[in-house]
């Protein structure tokens, strides 16, 4: 999650009316997670459940640290820079993501009024 800059209230708005930022949180702090609940996580973040079961930090950061070369970022200059993707097109995707979660929140909030009102008006 925190790797895909996921935030824990959004990972909660995703998997339901049942959790919240606090339930994430203690989720993560689990030694082990049921199978159903992992698999929902790993829709979300649009993973393998099989990358979450067997993550390493230790592993990530030694494949990460190991694949650097000539032409990584880490190693590159001005003039060697080169890109794959057009920048622009990236922020675009993650402003696109951003309002349709806004949105969802936004439909979330007003559903969550009517039924309030429904509540109020039934008493």
């Amino acid at each position: 999650r925190e790797m895909l800059g996921i935030k824990q209230d959004a990972l909660a708005y995703e998997l339901g009316d049942d959790w919240n930022q606090k339930k994430i949180s203690l989720l993560e702090q689990k030694e082990s997670v049921e199978k159903d609940i992992l698999e929902q996580v790993a829709k979300i973040l649009k993973v393998p459940s099989e990358a979450i079961e067997n993550f390493d930090e230790d592993s990530v950061i030694n494949i990460i640290s190991n694949t650097f070369n000539e032409g990584s970022i880490a190693n590159a200059t001005a003039e060697n820079i080169q890109c794959t993707f057009n920048p622009i097109d990236k922020i675009v995707v993650l402003y696109d993501e951003k309002i349709a979660l806004y949105e969802r929140m936004l439909k979330e909030k007003d559903d969550m009024m009517a039924r309030l009102e429904k509540l109020i008006h039934e008493k």
